[in-house]
């Protein structure tokens, strides 16, 4: 075992000490690009320039903990399908948007949401135990409690995003013609 800020490493093996290191790297930097992406204004530019790193970073993310988890599958198999759901989820999302599925603006703000607090769950889940005020909540308050206070931004977002709203009026102004 190896503590490293606090938090117990299940290993001093140096091969998954690297890919632990390795891992914090990509999900640092997938949480930073998808919560810039999230504030961005949309379309072209900073917003799908974010989403594009966010989208690689979270393949990296998905990677290493694919190899961590089957280093300790019996520990972390339930790590690995947060991280798969979320990766596939991203996955759409992107697909959604290149693609122009019917009501894509709205199918890809909700996979992209959720592929975002899929791997914060996946984090709390992980690390809760041994961060501040996260270690004295109920462990299904760490699976939970994401989804929970995203719910609510989302949900706004969906109603009243202006990429929705202008998609809306764009389909109304095509069935009127």
């Amino acid at each position: 075992m190896t503590v490293l800020f606090g938090i117990p490493i299940p290993s001093d093996s140096p091969l998954f000490l690297s890919i632990v290191g390795i891992h914090v790297l990509f999900g640092l930097a997938a949480v930073i690009a998808g919560a810039a992406a999230m504030l961005s204004p949309k379309g072209r530019g900073r917003h799908s320039n974010f989403g594009t790193i966010y989208f690689w970073c979270l393949c990296g993310l998905f990677v290493t903990m694919s190899t961590l988890a089957l280093m300790r599958w019996q520990e972390d198999y339930d790590l690995f399908i947060l991280g798969a759901l979320s990766f596939g989820t991203a996955g759409l999302g992107r697909t959604i948007l290149r693609q122009r599925w019917r009501q894509w603006p709205r199918l890809h703000l909700t996979c992209m949401s959720a592929s975002y607090v899929l791997m914060l769950t996946a984090f709390y889940v992980d690390n809760g135990k041994n961060l501040p005020l996260w270690r004295e909540l109920p462990q299904i308050a760490l699976w939970i409690l994401p989804a929970l206070l995203a719910a609510p931004l989302v949900g706004y977002a969906l109603r009243f995003h202006p990429v929705a709203l202008a998609y809306d009026h764009s389909q109304a102004d095509e069935i009127s013609n």
